[in-house]
Formats: C-alpha cells, structure tokens, sequence
C-alpha cells in the first residue's frame, strides 16, 4: 500500500505580502489632524470648506472615517464617550470651523449655510448618506452633555437635515431615552426642533412631516409620567406657538386614554363586577382623561359586543343580540343622559349591524329594546329617522323602522290632542 510522501518544506521560508493586500493602520487621529489644518485654512468661508472637503476626498479616506468626519464638522473634534472631544495627538484636537462654534445667538442664515456644506458634501460622496443618518443617532444620545446653547444649535440643525430628508424624522426617537425623558432633556431638545421648523418652514409643513413620519404616535413617550410634565408640555408648546402639534399630542393622548378605559371595561366585566360599581370607575376615568359620554358610551357598545361567540344565523342571532344587550341596559344608560350619546348610540348600532351582515335584520330589534328601557329616547328616533346622519344602510334600516316610528308619530299626535282638549 503506498503511502503519501510529504513534500520538503524550505525552512525560515517569509511570504511576502502584496502591497494591495495590506491593511492600512487605523489612524482617526491622523485623519483629524488633516482634517483640521484644512478647515482652518478657510477661515470660515462656507464655500472654501465645500471646495476643501470635495478635493480632500480624493486623499482621504471618507468612506473609512465618515464618522470622524461628522464628529469633526458638527462638534469641532472626535467625539468621545460622555459627548467629550478625544484629546489624542500632539497636533490641535479642535477647529473653530463647526457648528457648535457658529455665533451663539441663533443666525439662521449661517445655519443653512452650514446645511449646504452638508448637502454638498454629501451629494459629491454618496456612501456618506447612510454615515450620515447613523452619526446623527449616535450625537443625539449625547446631548445630555453638550452645553445648553450647543444643544440648541443642534437642533436647528437637526430641523434642516429632517426638513430636506438628510436624515429621516424617526431619528429624532433615540432621545427616547429614560434618563433624557426624566430630565426633560428628550422633550425640551424635540420642542426646539419643532420650533425652529416652524420658523423656517412654517407649522403646516411641520404638522405635515409630523403625520406623514408618524411621530405623533411617539410623542407622548418624550414626557414623564406625572401631572407636571404633561402640564410643562402643554405649556412649552404653547409658548412656542406649536398649538396645533399640541392637538396631534391631545389626540394621541386621548387614543391612549381611551384605549385604557375600554381594556377597564373589559376586566370590569370579566371579573363580574357590578354594573354600578363599573359605571362609578368608568365615569372617574372619564372625567379625569375628559372623554366625553357619547365616546364613552360607543366603547361600551364594542366591548359589551365582543363577548359573545355570535351565532352564525341571521334568523337566530337577532334573539341572541338581544338577550345579551338586555343584561347591559343599567350600563348603557348611565352614559345616554343627553341627545349626543343617544344619538352616538344609535349610529354605532347602525354602523355596526351594517358591518356585519348577520346583524341587517337586528337593528330594529336592538333599537326597541333601547326604547323599551329608556336608553334611547323617542325624540332621537325621530331625529334619526328624518335626517341624514349616515348613509351606510340608512334605507334599509328606515324601511325597518317604518312601522315603530309612525306608531311612536300617532301616539306623540295622540297625546297632543289630549292636552289640547284638556
């Protein structure tokens, strides 16, 4: 059997590395160094920097030190941990070409000037956009230590990146930090970047890139959970002239509230509280989150209606309906005290049975047995009968009511005759 014979090996034998193979150093520190004797050769002339930063890319490795790049332009320097500059390297660790060293009362024309050395740069080395978007995730965690009016010319800046889609507006959520919620810091920091859009671009514009971003869903995670801040928040925005984004937030608020009350509702019935004792926690939940009766009395009606398995017969599950909205009527009518919830009440019931096409025939049905308990009153029968309030099966739900409404019609006819020959 042949065996495999090994080959001879040169001893002290040195590979020799090719010069494409090898690995430079990683140099931030140099990268800074050249960086910097760049920028202050131009003495803050905005389009020397552009001219500067365009050619300087052609030696220097942006791609490899985008971050540095950013740290340098905006902070002055490399950007240590605690929001500090690296003091690294016997050459000078800052320049006086960056935004934190722009005039510390707030001139929005050198500000957009800033943001076109940006736009320039960035349009010259496209890989630099994505650099970009992470390096300013990475500045905004630090803004607990940057000095107050540091922090305020961040957030012009921030408002012009956002407003011209450097950086998406969901940046703006890595503030969403406890310790920056807690201080105020995430909410004051998002406050100014409202403000300065606002000024530039007006609170529509504003109020629209907030929509479209979805941000409103967030806003209230950018205030502490006590009475005092939701008050300062209420208080900052409307000093600052942001009242209509203070609706976006009242809205939210009011979703979130709403959502809790009807989760109350839930284990309320659940756990088979009494009804009087449910209506004395809804009616406190209410009052303190000023959701109205005929909001209130709405939730009630899709929560009483998702208890039941509902049976899949037209002809049976109007009987079944009905049965099930009888144990609820005390529940009903503690919140159908004015025409409004009443009337509220009775959309839903149509909104809903129109939804569901085993409910067509029920409406009628559940509208009397509102009637026959005095959840819902005559008066708003009538008012529904005559008037458009919603389409959605308003003629083949008026055709049901046809024979209930002129008897409720005759006997109002009745009864003022009587008084009248009285």
């Amino acid at each position: 059997m042949s065996q495999k014979v090994e080959k001879p090996v040169l001893s002290g034998q040195r590979i020799k590395t090719r010069k494409r193979d090898e690995k430079e150093r990683y140099d931030p520190v140099g990268f800074r160094d050249a960086i910097i004797a760049g920028l202050d050769k131009c003495s803050n002339d905005f389009e020397a920097i552009s001219r500067y930063l365009d050619s300087a890319g052609n030696k220097l490795d942006y791609r490899r030190y985008g971050e540095c790049l950013f740290d340098i332009l905006i902070a002055g320097g490399i950007l240590v941990p605690g929001g500090t500059l690296s003091q690294e390297g016997e050459g000078p660790c800052k320049t006086d070409a960056c935004i934190f060293n722009t005039p510390d009362d707030i001139n929005l024309e050198i500000m957009k000037n800033w943001e076109q050395v940006f736009i320039k740069l960035m349009r010259r080395y496209k890989y630099l956009e994505k650099l970009f978007q992470d390096e300013i995730k990475k500045i905004l965690m630090f803004v607990k230590y940057f000095a107050p009016v540091d922090r305020k010319k961040l957030s012009v800046m921030v408002s012009l990146w956002v407003s011209n889609a450097s950086v998406p507006f969901s940046a703006v959520l890595v503030l969403n930090n406890s310790h920056l919620v807690k201080d105020h810091l995430a909410l004051d920091f998002l406050i100014e970047v409202f403000k300065w859009w606002s000024q530039d671009k007006g609170v529509s514009s504003l109020h629209s890139a907030i929509k479209k971003s979805n941000i409103e869903s967030h806003l209230l995670s950018f205030v502490p959970d006590s009475k005092q801040s939701h008050a300062y928040f209420r208080t900052a925005f409307q000093e600052n002239g942001l009242e209509e984004i203070l609706k976006l937030y009242n809205d939210q608020h009011q979703l979130q509230a709403k959502k809790e009350l009807q989760v109350m509702l839930a284990d309320g019935l659940a756990e088979g509280k009494a009804q009087r004792e449910i209506i004395v926690e809804l009616k406190e939940f209410s009052a303190k989150e000023n959701i109205q009766d005929h909001e209130t009395v709405c939730i009630i009606w899709t929560t009483v209606m998702d208890i039941p398995e509902w049976n899949k017969k037209e002809e049976l599950v109007t009987d079944q309906a009905v049965r099930h909205l009888k144990q609820y009527t005390t529940l009903f009518s503690a919140f159908t005290q004015s025409t409004r919830s009443e009337l509220s009440l009775l959309l839903k019931v149509q909104e809903f049975c129109y939804a569901n096409m085993t409910f067509m025939r029920a409406f009628q049905k559940i509208i009397m047995l509102y009637y026959k308990t005095d959840v819902i009153s005559e008066q708003v029968i009538l008012k529904w009968y005559k008037q458009d309030y919603n389409v959605k099966g308003k003629m083949m739900f008026v055709d049901q009511m046809k024979n209930f409404v002129e008897w409720l019609q005759n006997a109002e006819e009745e009864s003022d005759s009587d008084a009248s020959s009285e």
